[in-house]
């Protein structure tokens, strides 16, 4: 089956929208083979300004009007206590959510990003995707993670080299309570990290500092920059380490 096979099938769809590299090129699809394709950005405490801001500008270039919605993540007690199945629980809540609003917008049928190289037995999330009869045409039409790369490369997407971004929190070890403030210090450090010239990378809780994931190639930059980087992570967490496995 091809996507524009599957959006013969299923004309008139809702999409759970991230702004990233699958839901961006699945956006594209929908909006060149489907009749009508309605895109949502559930924001939660989880995804990061950047997120947001790219999936606003991807919507603004193909033309598709983006509708936002606010949640509260971390009142769902079953994802804030971050257990080892918190995916699941996250998962369950917001695209619940996501398939009442779309519903009430007249669309039954609602879609997700994943894709064929993704690992279903490492993502509880998937699971409560299937319960919910949420579909995965990326997944269905057997797109891989590259090959969707070199097709949102031709379709002039921006999002075809953005890296992978899981939502922040995973920086948090299983079973340490999710908290708003751990967020925030999580997404400043990063977000001072791009601005030094890191790519792919992660800021990890470990105790009450952090642990740093760095792809091999950029250590040369930590190095050059330890100083300066140190000094600014610690105003937020103490004492700031680095993974010497890499990333």
């Amino acid at each position: 089956m091809t996507l524009e096979d599957f959006f013969k099938q299923n004309t008139r769809v809702a999409l759970g929208f991230s702004g990233g590299v699958d839901s961006s090129y699945l956006l594209w699809a929908a909006l060149r083979y489907a009749l009508s394709v309605q895109p949502y950005y559930i924001k939660t405490p989880f995804q990061p300004q950047f997120e947001y801001e790219d999936a606003m500008n991807l919507c603004k270039k193909l033309g598709a009007e983006l509708k936002v919605i606010e949640y509260d993540i971390l009142s769902d007690v079953s994802v804030a206590e971050n257990p080892s199945d918190r995916c699941y629980h996250c998962k369950k809540a917001l695209f619940t959510l996501l398939k009442s609003r779309a519903a009430k917008d007249g669309f039954d049928t609602v879609l997700d990003g994943t894709n064929f190289s993704d690992d279903i037995s490492d993502r509880p999330g998937y699971a409560a995707l299937k319960e919910l009869s949420v579909c995965s045409p990326l997944r269905e039409c057997g797109l891989t993670k590259d090959k969707i790369r070199e097709l949102s490369k031709e379709a002039g997407l921006f999002t075809w080299d953005k890296p992978a971004y899981a939502c922040l929190a995973t920086r948090i070890p299983t079973g340490r309570k999710i908290e708003n403030v751990l967020l925030e210090k999580v997404e400043i450090c990063e977000n001072y990290l791009m601005k030094c010239g890191f790519s792919d990378f992660r800021v990890r809780l470990y105790g009450g500092g952090a642990r740093l994931q760095l792809k091999e190639s950029q250590f040369a930059l930590l190095a050059e920059k330890r100083l300066e980087i140190t000094a600014f992570m610690k105003q937020y967490f103490d004492p700031v380490l680095l993974d010497l496995e890499g990333r």
